[in-house]
């Protein structure tokens, strides 16, 4: 995985970037029109990525060191506010408040951004850890806007090229239902080139399939972005690409494991 916090920094710019183009030209009716995300319009998606722009603003001085961690409870005012807004005023208030998140990124040193820790459900996160779970959310918030006018949008390159390391160790466990029955399939990705070995039983996880597993299993074959957009949910069978390799049965066990969000 890329060590590097600049290079997830600057891999995030250029998803605001892409939001911008994306959110800028839709019209007040267009705001008011179901998203992928069948709970929101477009407007909510964009005032999501709002919010947690806002609150990730509020969060960083204490993950700096510089002031106490910041209650859940103080995230609460944060929502109402912009749940309370018009369609038109979540949308541009979205992308200023995503603005300044970047900004503010982009400012930080690398002393700062060396010191740099949150604690996340149990987990400490570092630099890394912190932009990488906004790119993530970004990133597929972003393809939620997208394919609502291009139903073959792709979760951008550049943001697939650093995520696809998270689907072992993070979106596997994390966003992972098990099934009712054990099951085990090979999961290989092209662009760029991963092979994994999925595992549902008390738990899901995913290992390297060269970590040693011997046996028989079902294989499916993806682009990263697929099995990004897989663990998020986000690949029915009217977005899963012609590329896509595997029998109808094992990808619709994959769907139920990755219910989404």
């Amino acid at each position: 995985m890329e060590s590097n916090p600049h290079a997830w920094i600057e891999t995030l710019r250029r998803s605001h970037d892409r939001l911008v183009r994306l959110a800028e030209p839709l019209t007040p009716g267009q705001l008011r029109e179901q998203s992928y995300c069948t709970e929101w319009s477009l407007a909510q998606v964009l005032s999501h990525l709002g919010s947690g722009a806002e609150i990730a603003l509020m969060t960083l001085p204490a993950a700096l060191g510089e002031a106490e961690p910041v209650s859940r409870d103080a995230f609460v005012p944060v929502w109402e506010k912009w749940n309370a807004k018009r369609p038109e005023d979540q949308a541009a208030d979205a992308l200023a408040s995503d603005e300044r998140q970047v900004r503010a990124l982009e400012a930080l040193t690398d002393e700062q951004l060396a010191q740099m820790k949150m604690d996340f459900f149990g987990t400490r996160l570092d630099a890394v850890g912190i932009v990488r779970l906004r790119l993530g959310e970004h990133a597929l918030h972003s393809w939620d806007v997208a394919v609502h006018s291009d139903p073959d949008a792709a979760v951008s390159a550049d943001a697939t090229d650093l995520l696809i390391d998270s689907v072992p160790a993070f979106l596997g466990p994390r966003l992972g239902k098990p099934l009712g029955e054990p099951f085990r399939v090979r999961i290989t990705t092209t662009d760029p080139a991963r092979d994994y070995l999925l595992t549902s039983g008390d738990s899901v996880t995913v290992t390297n399939w060269a970590d040693g597993f011997e046996g028989a299993v079902p294989q499916v074959t993806m682009p990263a972005e697929a099995l990004l957009r897989l663990s998020y949910g986000r690949l029915d069978p009217d977005h899963t690409p012609a590329s896509v390799s595997g029998d109808d049965d094992v990808l619709e066990k994959l769907r139920l494991i990755f219910p989404g969000f």
